[in-house]
């Protein structure tokens, strides 16, 4: 592993550690009963498109097993089924309650996920399971190098991984304007849909995290390094969002 990425995961350690283990569950539970129609109201009704485009991206063929991590409300996995009802869908995620919220949709669309709360830093689940594994929207909150490595363990030789996360823009112009922004739609979201403090008082973690995070780039390096093949990545709104879809090499 090259010595910026491990001095990255340091720092990024260092800096957050604490409330990725003290604050995150009551971040997330305080915005669960709203998180994706927060979402469509922030991306101006992009977010739709997006998970579209993702699930475009992981293309699921039928009777695949697929594991969601960080699964947050089943959007994706909800999504996969609608795409294809026979494939055997997996959830885990820290957050009851946004878990609860997604088993209510699960449930009141007719699919069966099968749900877990767990830490996805170790992943209960044997080696060379899923045909394919995504995380979307969570990686920025995570021991990256962890939950990579635990993906690859569970992939079966030849899956793949898709990934969508808000990353650190390249340019330094786009990622200033781009975090100013974040400041001012957290704080108008937090008042429409009346947060509670614990969402309003977290605006500075959520803009330092991305910064501190890695670009579209420098994430397909990482996937490259830690032995993932064939990486491939297409960015949105300048980098400031990207998806990546990468394999598990055969053999491994």
């Amino acid at each position: 592993m090259s010595p910026n990425i491990v001095s990255k995961e340091q720092a990024r350690a260092l800096n957050f550690e604490q409330i990725w283990r003290e604050d995150l569950d009551d971040i997330f539970e305080s915005v669960a009963t709203y998180y994706d129609r927060a979402n469509m109201f922030a991306t101006f009704g992009q977010w739709s498109r997006w998970r579209n485009g993702f699930l475009s991206l992981v293309d699921p063929r039928p009777d695949e097993r697929v594991l969601d991590v960080c699964a947050g409300t089943n959007a994706i996995g909800i999504g996969l089924l609608e795409r294809e009802p026979s494939l055997e869908v997996h959830a885990i995620d820290r957050s009851e309650a946004m878990q609860r919220v997604g088993r209510e949709r699960a449930q009141a669309r007719g699919f069966e996920i099968v749900n877990q709360i767990g830490d996805v830093h170790h992943l209960p689940f044997p080696d060379n399971h899923f045909d394919i594994v995504t995380l979307q929207w969570a990686s920025r909150h995570l021991r990256v190098l962890d939950v990579f490595c635990e993906i690859q363990r569970v992939l079966k030789p030849g899956g793949r991984f898709c990934h969508c996360d808000m990353l650190r823009p390249a340019n330094r112009c786009v990622s200033r304007l781009y975090y100013a922004y974040l400041w001012l739609l957290l704080s108008v979201v937090a008042l429409v849909y009346r947060s509670g403090p614990t969402a309003l008082n977290s605006r500075a973690y959520f803009i330092k995290i991305i910064d501190m995070f890695y670009s579209s780039q420098e994430l397909a390096a990482l996937l490259e390094e830690l032995g993932f093949s064939q990486v491939s990545f297409e960015n949105i709104l300048g980098g400031t969002v990207a998806f990546h879809r990468a394999f598990k090499p055969p053999g491994r």
